[in-house]
């Protein structure tokens, strides 16, 4: 849909006709993407991270964390485990954790691949030769946000790390054939709704398969912690605009949403989204990966996580995806 900065500004601005914008994008959902909500089992397998992000929790300067990696063996464990469950796309996140080599994480590539599902990485910036190994290996995915496209902000928020550099990172995972995930932080400190606008355009402007929009919340041991917090509103009327600006990607739910507001999932997929990512770590680490406080389903399993979504999902008239989710134009391969 062709919308300008400004319209994009008084889209984000009105709160009032919130429920309109709302309402608009899911039945442009609907129309593009159909009702199904794809599930995607996402492991977190190392808190550990070289980068000194001021939001994030598990931020190198964090020293009141408990860091942790998981062995290969241990992430492909929980990836049976949810696999068996019924996921069909596995999602490796990590921090920025440079004790995986490429050799380490194209093994466990490989061996996940072998049964049957789409993986996707989330796992930062890499070398150009890395990110080919890892699609030769089986990667389907990879999601790396942005965060903004403020490049004054950005380099306030992420001490010693390049905008440019995060962006040719982009670039060559889009070069590579990846289905590309990317996406913003929004209520962070310093940001306009004019900065907002101009991401939105941005994500736009590359072609991403994948938007990945939730609301900036402060962590009590970060440098950020006594600033105010982004709202679950905004949240919703910014990823309901990329939804309009981009009616066939996929777009997340996120969990960020849900601990705002019990339910704000939900709210999600009714203004846009149409996958969920439920937390498919072991309890015990899932509570180390702290990048915001009180995340929402903590402390339930894997198996809980996906019933409980089930109905939820059902209650609102939708159904879970059959198959593996990707970006509609590649479903047909499917």
């Amino acid at each position: 849909m062709k919308l300008t900065k400004q319209k994009i500004i008084e889209l984000l601005e009105n709160s009032d006709n919130q429920d309109a914008l709302f309402h608009r994008a899911d039945l442009i959902r609907k129309k593009n993407v159909g009702d199904s909500v794809f599930l995607r089992g996402l492991i977190e397998f190392s808190n550990v991270c070289r980068n000194g992000c001021l939001y994030c929790g598990i931020r190198c300067g964090n020293m009141q964390i408990k860091r942790y990696r998981l062995t290969p063996e241990e992430i492909i464990s929980l990836a049976r485990s949810a696999v068996n469950l019924g996921f069909k796309t596995i999602v490796l996140q990590s921090g920025e954790d440079v004790g995986y080599s490429c050799a380490d994480l194209c093994h466990i590539i490989e061996e996940i691949k072998k049964m049957d599902v789409a993986i996707t990485l989330s796992i930062g910036e890499r070398e150009y030769e890395e990110y080919a190994a890892f699609k030769n290996c089986g990667a389907d995915r990879y999601l790396m946000r942005i965060e903004t496209t403020d490049k004054k902000l950005y380099h306030q928020l992420h001490p010693k790390r390049s905008w440019q550099h995060r962006y040719e990172c982009l670039m060559m995972i889009k070069e590579l054939g990846y289905e590309l995930g990317s996406g913003i932080m929004v209520g962070l400190p310093n940001q306009s709704l004019e900065s907002i606008a101009d991401d939105l355009l941005f994500l736009k402007k590359i072609g991403i398969d994948m938007a990945g929009i939730g609301p900036f919340i402060p962590h009590p041991n970060t440098p950020l912690k006594n600033c105010v917090g982004g709202t679950l509103d905004l949240s919703l009327r910014a990823m309901s605009v990329i939804r309009l600006l981009m009616p066939d990607i996929n777009i997340p739910a996120t969990t960020a949403m849900e601990t705002l507001e019990k339910n704000g999932r939900m709210r999600a997929l009714k203004a846009g989204a149409n996958v969920v990512m439920p937390n498919v770590t072991d309890s015990l680490h899932k509570s180390y990966y702290e990048l915001y406080p009180n995340k929402a389903c903590l402390n339930h399993g894997a198996d809980f996580c996906h019933a409980c979504l089930e109905l939820q999902i059902k209650s609102i008239g939708r159904m879970i995806g059959i198959g593996y989710g990707s970006h509609i134009k590649n479903r047909i391969k499917e």
